[in-house]
């Protein structure tokens, strides 16, 4: 539903929602880590707001166009599609979404599908290039941030305000993905990413000089690298597969 020219920026908005989660959590860990001696709690008990903001969202959120086709419900449909365009002609749409739910309910088993010859360059994609971006060990620099600063000298006020600082380059890496994903196109922001990331490991490796301010620099740098393979992931792996399924 999206329009076409904004559509990558406005799945990678999805990203954005979670690195500003991130980042606000951060920032708040690192003030409650000052309240002593239940600033813990607060930290693990403040997960409860976001979690019935979900909760509660999920009992308004509306339905789409698409999904009130798949269920049968044709009248509801035009009526969401109008709501939707702003405009009260959306026959036409109307009748390619009908004919797209009905193509998809003609593939016989999609699923097994996916394991034929033609797709499997395909599927190895999609499995392959998130499986290699966790192996990277981005998600041990997200979660362990503060441990990981701890073991290299900081101390504990010090690793707290480092995770700040990773939370603030993921958020503002996302930015760079929502600014150039229709511009510069997503293959691009793939290839920059994983180049930059595999530029900072090497270079993490090789260092002599294991400074912390050398170290903490290319951990954030592989991490805005990191951003952007991500939001080649969110949005092109999937929907590639499903595209070349449907096809069948």
């Amino acid at each position: 539903m999206a329009p076409y020219k904004y559509r990558g920026a406005l799945n990678i908005g999805f990203q954005l929602s979670i690195t500003i989660g991130i980042l606000v959590a951060n920032v708040l860990n690192y003030f409650f880590a000052k309240i002593t001696p239940w600033g813990w709690r607060l930290s693990l008990g403040g997960a409860v707001i976001p979690a019935l903001i979900i909760s509660i969202g999920s009992l308004v959120l509306p339905d789409t166009p698409n999904s009130l086709i798949e269920r049968g419900l044709h009248e509801q449909a035009i009526t969401k599609l109008r709501q939707v365009r702003g405009v009260s002609d959306v026959e036409e749409e109307f009748k390619d979404l009908v004919a797209a739910s009905e193509a998809s309910k003609k593939v016989e088993h999609p699923w097994r599908n996916l394991l034929q010859r033609k797709y499997r360059p395909h599927l190895t994609i999609a499995i392959a290039i998130p499986f290699f971006q966790q192996l990277t060990g981005i998600n041990v620099i997200m979660f362990y941030a503060p441990v990981l600063f701890k073991t290299i000298g900081f101390k504990d006020n010090a690793s707290l305000m480092s995770a700040v600082i990773t939370g603030g380059v993921n958020v503002l890496a996302t930015w760079v993905s929502i600014y150039g994903v229709d511009r510069w196109g997503r293959r691009f922001l793939f290839l920059e990413g994983g180049s930059q990331m595999f530029i900072c490991q090497v270079f993490i490796r090789t260092i002599h000089d294991h400074s912390c301010l050398v170290f903490v620099f290319n951990i954030l740098a592989m991490e805005f690298g990191s951003n952007q393979v991500d939001s080649y992931n969110h949005w092109v792996i999937n929907c590639w597969v499903l595209s070349e399924t449907s096809k069948i």
